[in-house]
């Protein structure tokens, strides 16, 4: 049986329960200054744009936004704009009038109108028709707009968020957004990173999903083992945080690592045959060991350009050994003949350098 606790969260929907701030802003940097602007912002009644691709929070921000502002005892409204067809999305904001158009059996309130007194948040905005913008655009003005077949116009006091993942920019120069609006809505901008730029928030992350769903669900599956967890670290994340709930939660409703294994399809371009067998196995082990080799050569032979070819200073900037360097150089299948070849590539014609050469002039 689920628990009703099931139906509370997801990571990017509104509802009742909301993640502590620890985990919606984690340790990293980036989310650290995200989390500053937020507070800086919440009591002020201006517009928020919320920027970020699919699956980083935008929802959460929001929701986040409403609940410590002044409109908090207020009604928190969601517009899911590419969610509801745009013959009706005009009436589905602005509400329209009995007799307005065919079916129109009675008034009806709007989005908007709901949300007085509260905050109204627009999800994807860049999925609205140029006159539904237009007429956005009113009651970002005024706070003035008109249900569809009235007379008079209605006003209403509300905070308005909205969020996209698009290129607003490029959106305008396109003539697909209005610029106007577009000036309208960002008064302040807040940025969410992809999940592949805030790693370090990862584990946190994963333990919090993990014991979410280990209540809603009954269950009590214990967490990763040292190999999956440097595997979840490795993973590009396209589908950023929701990607990582959804494969957490099958984790606990399955309890079997295979099930993230071949859930994650990670770097595929880089690992061709780390492939799921047709009955489910795969070497975890393996897998993760070669992720990580791969790693360690890409990180090695950039460090290796940066210090021209030089592998003490390079050892000094990874802050390995000269050993450990050359150690890893071999297990990571960068033979001594592939960078001194490297080596040469990028020396200047004439100069006649190579790794061994460099190394013998420089140390």
């Amino acid at each position: 049986m689920v628990s009703p606790v099931a139906d509370k969260l997801k990571w990017n929907g509104v509802a009742d329960h909301l993640p502590p701030e620890s985990v919606i802003f984690g340790c990293s940097q980036v989310m650290q200054a995200v989390a500053e602007k937020v507070r800086r912002v919440t009591a002020s009644n201006i517009p928020v744009l919320i920027q970020g691709e699919s699956g980083t929070g935008k929802e959460i921000i929001a929701r986040l936004l409403h609940e410590r502002s002044p409109w908090r005892d207020g009604p928190l409204v969601k517009v899911n704009c590419p969610a509801i067809p745009q013959t009706l999305l005009e009436s589905e904001l602005f509400g329209y009038e009995k007799g307005a158009f065919t079916g129109a059996y009675d008034h009806k309130l709007g989005r908007v109108e709901q949300a007085h007194r509260g905050t109204l948040f627009l999800d994807e905005i860049a999925e609205l028709e140029p006159h539904l913008q237009a007429k956005f655009l009113e009651v970002l003005q005024d706070g003035q707009f008109c249900r569809i077949g009235a007379q008079e116009t209605s006003r209403i006091e509300a905070r308005i968020l909205c969020a996209t993942n698009r290129d607003l920019e490029a959106e305008m120069e396109s003539g697909a957004f209005r610029r106007d609006l577009f000036y309208r809505i960002n008064v302040v901008s807040i940025q969410l990173p992809p999940l592949r730029e805030r790693r370090e928030d990862i584990p946190q992350l994963a333990h919090y999903f993990l014991d979410f769903y280990n209540q809603a669900y009954n269950r009590h599956t214990t967490f990763f083992s040292p190999e999956l967890m440097q595997l979840l670290n490795l993973h590009p994340w396209p589908g950023n945080i929701r990607e990582l709930e959804n494969l957490i939660k099958r984790y606990v409703i399955l309890d079997s690592e295979e099930a993230i294994v071949s859930g994650l399809q990670a770097r595929p371009q880089m690992h061709p045959r780390a492939q799921v067998a047709p009955d489910g196995s795969i070497s975890l082990k393996k897998v993760t060991r070669e992720a990580v080799r791969e790693l360690e050569g890409t990180i090695i032979l950039q460090a290796l350009q940066a210090n021209q070819w030089n592998r003490k200073r390079a050892a000094r900037a990874l802050n390995i050994s000269y050993r450990a360097l050359l150690y890893k150089i071999k297990d990571a299948g960068l033979s001594t003949r592939r960078l001194s070849l490297a080596s040469a590539a990028a020396a200047p014609a004439g100069n006649g350098s190579n790794l061994r050469s460099t190394e013998d002039r420089q140390s």
